[in-house]
């Protein structure tokens, strides 16, 4: 990840930080558990990214960075927020993050984590579901992300897949 510059992120950081910024394209039933094999897609927009480099302009082992995103549906309704937090493991440019982050959905929370390689590439990635609550108590699977657009913003969509 690179530093915050006054004109900008760069490229590879909003998009580890978009990949903790979900929009929602699906919702499952009301008032059950997601049952095995069920589906909810987002799509993201960040809000708020703030990073805390080791040492300002590389990449370093121990950055870190917190972000906020609102979830919308494919019509654009806001159905939720995202939170999360990641932590540089391997800096140089091979990087590597470890990822902590939860989806707030209206009946519920969805938290995952993993870890992302190849930023720059802006590649897919997939996490881990590792807990839930409300609706979401129990359930268990993944998240499976991918680049959608790069221009004016960049744009991630994130598949929950539930087992």
């Amino acid at each position: 990840m690179r530093p915050i510059r006054a004109v900008g992120l760069g490229t590879a950081t909003l998009v580890t930080f978009l990949a903790f910024t979900p929009v929602a394209v699906g919702a499952t039933d009301a008032g059950s558990a997601p049952a095995g094999g069920k589906t909810l897609t987002f799509l993201a927009e960040v809000q708020q990214l703030t990073r805390f480099p080791v040492t300002p302009g590389t990449v370093s082992q121990g950055d870190r960075v917190v972000v906020r995103s609102d979830l919308f549906d494919e019509a654009h309704n806001k159905v939720g927020e995202t939170h999360g937090s990641c932590t540089t493991t391997r800096g140089g440019t091979d990087e590597a993050e470890q990822c902590l982050v939860t989806y707030v959905l209206p009946d519920g929370q969805i938290t995952t984590q993993g870890v992302y390689f190849d930023y720059v590439d802006q590649g897919p990635f997939d996490s881990a579901i590792t807990g839930g609550t409300g609706k979401y108590d129990k359930v268990r699977g993944s998240v499976h992300s991918e680049t959608i657009a790069t221009d004016p913003k960049v744009v991630r969509r994130f598949t929950i897949h539930f087992v």
